[in-house]
């Protein structure tokens, strides 16, 4: 059973935005904690920010101030509103929980920033 499935991710300019979405299954998303991550090629999967079961949020500092996550548990979804997305934010991202569940990771949607 796929629990999340990535969506959103396109080739955009220096500067510009996108919306990611993650669609969850699980039964109890309105109670998990929901992250999401990215990887560069030739680096490790590191955590983009994170919002639990209330809204609280946490950020990684290369990204605090330019993104934001968001859920809506009536669609079981979170999301990551990316703005002034630099060449370094090009990235394969993926959605799970935090801590994430190494064995739902899902395909991923990859985000590209051109200079």
């Amino acid at each position: 059973q796929v629990w999340f499935a990535e969506s959103g991710g396109d080739l955009v300019q220096a500067g510009g935005s996108l919306r990611l979405s993650c669609a969850a299954s699980r039964s109890t998303f309105s109670r998990d904690v929901m992250a999401w991550y990215r990887q560069a090629p030739g680096n490790e999967r590191k955590l983009v920010a994170y919002i639990n079961h209330v809204g609280g949020t946490t950020y990684a500092d290369s990204v605090k101030g330019r993104f934001t996550i968001s859920r809506d548990n009536a669609k079981k979804t979170v999301y990551l509103q990316m703005t002034s997305l630099k060449p370094e934010d090009t990235a394969v991202y993926y959605c799970n929980m935090y801590p994430y569940i190494r064995q739902r990771w899902g395909q991923g949607t990859q985000v590209t920033v051109s200079s």
